[in-house]
């Protein structure tokens, strides 16, 4: 079946010049972070932020009542009571100690497991939709950039409830509580603590805001362009070195390294201005709390242990608002890396930023029952399944169209593709399958227009570089079709010549399978991709460079292969360099030039 990536690197082999379609966050409109589609796409309840800004607000509460009570006890131990006076304060100062530690552990917890729990609910929701959608969002992004999205895109979209929604909610709690100890104490003061920490808050977030929205915006595309790099280099280690294109990597890996410095550099410097915003704040807030404690001592009579309470509070006050330019310097980060997201999903031609307002919590259930059925589905609505190509012509963006085809392929027949490499074979082949848009003329599946939604149900695709899981035999070969039993599975390995291969691993069907095929031999992979086409319920299959990495009894096997689909009344479409295999083929089209 088809694996997007992989595809696209097929596409490039085809001597495209695909550029990106999927607008990245840099040349997007600005982000902006919808708290409640996040919230709500993370399956994350109102309940359980509230748990996490409450134990959050228990921390720092502690931290603000250890100061009140030391300050207290300091002054109130500096007139000589006898140690009965003091015995309640100096068990609230242990108090408060250790419950500041406790309750940072608590949130630290809640936080974390609702952070963690959102980005599972996310990944199977992203997974589900990009499952679902036109295949072309993803085929012109590189590997590594669809790794980024998939993988560190995801996690900065959960860091947004441990890094800014819980951070501003703790911030707001605490602020309200200082304010409301020191008013009790003495209101004017209150009064100027409240200012201080309005303008820390404030002020100190819009200093972050504009400097933070443009690094967040680039820090997140040289993640991806680190990520791509890194991949590019590891993957293409050997054919860099064969052709001497290893110190272009590695000078593409370290510019990719330079830009992911230069975006923290920006994110750094707002975040020094911030700070010093705060610090200013405290000790502009420090100083009035304590001429206003001491001018109240003096001639309003206030005591002098309330006194110490006012002057030393703002010292912990300030501890919240702190966390204030991070708070937004995530928001951001996390807004532009749920647009990247939702660019290859079908939410992101609606323009929101974190999902359809429509979706329920159980769409994603939804939709896997919806996929788990697909192969019992007929597609088209008319049994008629004669593919006809009229004119048909391919090219990715900046490439040159393919030589327009005309044929037509009606149910049990095959049809053979070839040509010169770079001509634009698997370009033409994706263009069939409905991934990508005809350049010229048209293709039709018994009359009807063939679109991305036609892929996996009438017409499944065989990529010559199809991806294998990291998982079980058996697994990977429901790829092509959820329900295959072992049986099932068995026979298709037989019909592919692989049936020793199987009897040598002794965990049989169970045998785990090494991520990109790293522990088979080429022609096994190869053997294993073909016995995924033939489960496939597809009534049209396009397959290409099926012969590669086969020897002569591989070869006999792709023979029988084609021949028992054909026999089944499927239709194949063969991408292929090998004209020795064409013999079982109906018509042969070629897209060199005459």
């Amino acid at each position: 079946m088809n694996t997007a990536p992989h595809a696209a690197r097929g596409a490039k082999r085809d001597g495209s010049a695909a550029s990106t379609a999927v607008p990245t966050a840099a040349s997007a409109a600005p982000p902006r972070l919808n708290v409640r589609s996040l919230l709500r796409e993370a399956e994350v309840r109102p309940l359980r932020i509230a748990t996490s800004v409450g134990a959050g607000t228990m921390a720092l509460g502690s931290a603000i009542g250890l100061a009140a009570v030391a300050a207290w006890l300091i002054a109130e131990a500096a007139q000589m009571p006898s140690p009965a006076a003091l015995a309640v304060a100096a068990v609230s100062v242990r108090f408060f100690g250790i419950a500041r530690g406790v309750f940072r552990y608590l949130e630290r917890l809640a936080s974390h497991e609702t952070a963690l729990s959102g980005v599972v609910a996310l990944r199977t929701r992203t997974y589900d939709r990009v499952a679902q959608s036109d295949a072309s969002r993803v085929l012109s992004l590189k590997r590594g950039d669809i790794v980024a999205r998939m993988g560190g895109d995801i996690d900065a979209m959960g860091d947004a409830v441990v890094r800014s929604i819980v951070p501003l909610g703790v911030a707001a709690t605490v602020s309200l509580i200082a304010v409301a100890i020191t008013t009790a104490c003495l209101p004017l003061a209150g009064l100027a603590l409240a200012l201080c920490l309005a303008a820390a808050a404030v002020l100190g977030g819009a200093l972050t805001w504009r400097s933070a929205k443009l690094a967040a915006e680039a820090g997140t595309v040289a993640a991806a362009r680190v990520s791509t790099a890194t991949l590019e280099a590891i993957e293409g280690a050997i054919e860099n070195r064969v052709w001497g294109r290893r110190d272009d990597a590695l000078a593409e890996l370290r510019a990719a390294d330079r830009d992911a410095e230069d975006a923290s550099e920006l994110a750094a410097r707002p975040a020094a201005w911030a700070a010093a915003v705060i610090q200013a704040s405290q000790g502009v807030a420090l100083v009035v709390a304590l001429w206003l404690a001491v001018t109240a001592a003096h001639h309003a009579g206030l005591p002098p242990t309330t006194a110490a309470i006012v002057a030393l509070l703002p010292l912990s006050a300030f501890e919240a608002v702190s966390a204030v330019p991070g708070a937004v310097v995530q928001a951001f980060r996390s807004a532009a890396a749920a647009r990247r997201v939702l660019a290859i999903t079908p939410e992101g031609e609606s323009g929101q930023v974190n999902g359809d307002e429509g979706k329920s919590a159980d769409d994603g259930e939804h939709a896997r029952e919806e996929a788990a059925s697909a192969p019992a589905m007929a597609a088209p609505a008319t049994d008629d399944l004669t593919l006809a190509l009229n004119g048909l012509s391919a090219a990715w963006p900046a490439m040159r169209p393919t030589r327009p085809v005309t044929t037509t392929l009606r149910p049990g027949g095959a049809l053979g593709i070839v040509g010169r490499s770079g001509i634009g074979k698997t370009t033409l082949l994706l263009t069939i399958a409905g991934v990508l848009r005809p350049a010229a003329g048209s293709v039709t599946v018994g009359g009807a227009p063939v679109t991305a939604a036609t892929l996996g149900h009438t017409i499944a695709i065989t990529p010559e570089d199809a991806h294998v899981f990291g998982t079980t035999i058996l697994e990977n070969l429901r790829v092509a079709r959820g329900d295959v039993t072992p049986e099932q599975a068995a026979d298709a390995l037989r019909a592919v010549g692989l049936e020793p291969w199987l009897a040598s691993q002794p965990p049989g069907l169970d045998t785990i399978l090494g991520a990109g095929a790293l522990t088979v031999s080429g022609g096994e992979r190869r053997r294993l991709l073909l016995a995924r086409a033939l489960l496939s319920p597809a009534p049209l299959h396009l397959i290409d460079e099926p012969a590669e990495h086969l020897d002569a009894d591989g070869i006999d096997a792709l023979r029988s292969l084609v021949l028992a689909m054909k026999a089944a009344g499927r239709s194949v479409v063969i991408v292929t360099h090998d004209l020795g295999i064409l013999d079982v083929v109906d018509e042969v089209v070629s897209l060199d030039v005459d």
